[in-house]
């Protein structure tokens, strides 16, 4: 029975000492409004929970954004930081969009979740600030983020969930 109990304190000690160590906290703020303000200013929609699935997360995700509380995103979120790698935006008379890479390690998602999208009818309620259409694609298997605010909804298209920016948004993703 000793011996059990001393190879069963090994196997806890192995599996705590294994774990990947994170910074990422809960979200403190439970803002449902993104925004795109410009190149440096922009908000998404992520998993209120560190490691959570995006996919299990559509329905009570939360804002995050450049900075806490970003203009047009009350109750917002702060990215964690190192998460945005890189971002490019570009805007229109009919939509603002960014597309970019992010770090899935810092808010700690898993390289193995194709992702998922959000958008006006996933999380429920949530918007982009002074559009009345939005679509969001999180890849952290790929490690890319694309969001596009609409004036139309056609050019936000909500049917094609599984497919990704680069099909659903035809956007090539900057390195």
């Amino acid at each position: 029975m000793k011996a059990f109990t001393l190879a069963l304190a090994a196997v806890a000690l192995l599996a705590v000492t294994d774990a990947a160590p994170t910074t990422a906290k809960v979200a403190a703020g439970k803002g449902q409004t993104i925004t795109i303000n410009d190149k440096n200013n922009f908000c998404l929609m992520l998993p209120k929970s560190p490691g959570e699935e995006i996919g299990k997360s559509e329905d009570d995700a939360v804002a995050f954004c450049t900075t806490k509380n970003l203009s047009g995103a009350p109750k917002s979120n702060q990215f964690p930081k190192g998460f945005i790698k890189s971002q490019h935006y570009s805007k229109n008379d009919k939509w603002v969009q960014m597309i970019g890479r992010f770090n899935p390690a810092k808010y700690s998602l898993s390289k193995n979740d194709g992702g998922g999208q959000y958008d006006i009818k996933a999380p429920p309620k949530s918007k982009c600030a002074n559009y009345p259409h939005y679509v969001e694609f999180i890849e952290p298997d790929n490690g890319i983020y694309c969001l596009r605010c609409c004036k139309e909804k056609a050019d936000c298209p909500l049917n094609k969930s599984t497919y990704g920016c680069q099909h659903v948004l035809k956007l090539t993703v900057p390195k």
